[in-house]
């Protein structure tokens, strides 16, 4: 078990941080709209009497389609919209080390075999 003096001392990086941030809110979001999804779906559409003559349509859709899953997705999808380009951080990932990026180093390579023989 870890030591309890130590656990305070720690500084995280503030790209962790944020993305924990933002982990914990999708996760949380996520869980509203299955929380609505399921049970709703479960209790309105798999009645064991429906009558098809009197089932409530929405744009040619079941209501329960509607309301359980066309709707909540359609809420999802303005979140995350918003969530993305309001709320999640940019953050600096620092200076890529040297030979780091295989594509630019291939390219460089490539460039200069070429040079050579011409």
């Amino acid at each position: 078990m870890p030591d309890p003096k130590l656990l305070g001392k720690y500084e995280y990086d503030p790209v962790f941080l944020n993305a924990r941030r933002e982990a914990i809110i999708i996760l949380f979001v996520w869980i509203v709209f299955f929380l609505w999804t399921v049970p709703y779906c479960y209790f309105n559409g798999y009645r064991e009497s429906i009558d098809p003559d009197n089932l409530e349509l929405i744009l040619g859709m079941p209501g329960w389609i509607v309301k359980g899953v066309a709707f909540p997705w359609m809420v999802a999808t303005l979140f995350s919209i918003g969530f993305a380009l309001f709320y999640i951080k940019d953050d600096e990932l620092g200076e890529a080390e040297e030979g780091a990026d295989v594509a630019e180093d291939r390219a460089e390579l490539h460039s200069s075999e070429q040079g050579g023989e011409a």
